[in-house]
């Protein structure tokens, strides 16, 4: 029994311009279906822009925080401590104030999108 050697070769169709299954270099298309574009990438100043004017506290309570630890560190570099002290304190209620603005900002934030 010999058992012939010959490669399979599927049959090829009559149409020669056969188009693929699955294409891969476009989108795929469905009926009754409009994609939408893409929304434009927000800019770092643009975020900031819009988030300072959705909840202004913030940005204020970092200014605060920084100006009082800089001129506290200040004072401590010249030899004011009390001067020092009061600004360190000074500091700690803005970056409470700070805080606190972030959580209302949030609630507010959560409580709007109902």
């Amino acid at each position: 029994m010999a058992v012939s050697a010959t490669p399979f070769v599927p049959e090829q169709s009559a149409t020669p311009t056969q188009q693929p299954i699955l294409d891969i270099s476009k989108p795929p298309v469905i009926d009754g279906f409009t994609p939408l574009s893409r929304p434009r990438e927000e800019t770092f100043q643009e975020k900031f822009m819009r988030k300072s004017k959705e909840n202004p506290f913030v940005p204020i309570g970092c200014l605060g925080t920084a100006g009082a630890l800089m001129y506290g560190l200040r004072a401590f570099k010249q030899g004011k401590t009390r001067q020092s002290q009061l600004l360190m304190r000074g500091r700690i209620f803005a970056q409470g104030f700070t805080v606190v603005a972030i959580i209302f900002g949030v609630f507010a934030t959560a409580l709007k999108k109902d």
